[in-house]
């Protein structure tokens, strides 16, 4: 029976609730426009929604080189457009204002200290494998006091990998002196998380907060589970 002393993690949605943080951003920028412009609040959170959304679930490596902020900028100006406000300088302050309020709101998910703390104690390797930028994430990782409670991040501007390529996976185990066979995922997309790292060889655990059917006849995850909290009753660690 496998067993496992080094856990990867995604970050967004999975150690804190990405989602939430976002939409609470977005709707406050919206709120801050409505005074100015006077368009429909749930209008523009909705269309600023599909942009992020449309360019993260399209990321590939071809977007490493694009500078976050700029894409940040281009999906405010891409969402005021669909409610009818065409101006670029708008956009810009709405991008400098939603990364302010996304970074007053992060909070990790109830739990994530304790599965962390506990997995420190088993004397497991942590690594945190995000799709997310530099520029962006390093701050995040900082804000949720994630920087003394892992061993190794790996962002993919700075390895020049996107998940769900298994090699990225590989490559995390490799840095964290570790084999497929002895590494967990943990993550909360399908696609993204548990795909890449099935393939890599890793032990995989989904957290299932999208409720999204998985594709069919896809190879099913190691372990399901409803939130982090019930991430550490899954993993094969060493008794």
């Amino acid at each position: 029976m496998r067993q496992v002393d080094t856990v990867l993690f995604d970050l967004d949605d999975t150690l804190h609730d990405d989602t939430a943080a976002y939409r609470e951003a977005a709707r406050l920028v919206a709120e801050s426009i409505a005074h100015e412009r006077a368009v429909d609040v749930r209008a523009l959170v909705d269309a600023y929604d599909g942009a992020a959304t449309g360019f993260w679930s399209a990321l590939t490596t071809e977007h490493l080189t694009l500078a976050i902020g700029n894409e940040r900028e281009r999906m405010w100006y891409e969402a005021l457009r669909k409610v009818g406000i065409d101006d670029r300088a708008l956009a810009r302050r709405a991008a400098d204002a939603y990364v302010r309020a996304r970074a007053d709101a992060l909070v990790l998910a109830p739990g994530a200290v304790e599965l962390l703390t506990a997995l420190r104690g088993r004397g497991c390797k942590l690594g945190l494998v995000t799709n997310g930028f530099a520029a962006t994430h390093h701050d995040k990782i900082d804000r949720l006091g994630l920087r003394e409670r892992m061993d190794a991040f790996f962002l993919a501007d700075e390895v020049g990998m996107v998940k769900p390529d298994p090699a990225l996976f590989l490559h995390a185990c490799r840095v964290l002196g570790s084999t497929p066979e002895r590494t967990a995922m943990v993550g909360d997309r399908y696609d993204r998380d548990v795909r890449g790292a099935l393939a890599a060889g890793l032990f995989t655990v989904l957290i299932d907060v999208h409720a999204i059917p998985l594709p069919d006849g896809a190879p099913l995850p190691d372990a399901v589970v409803a939130s982090i909290s019930d991430v550490l009753g899954v993993l094969p660690l060493p008794q």
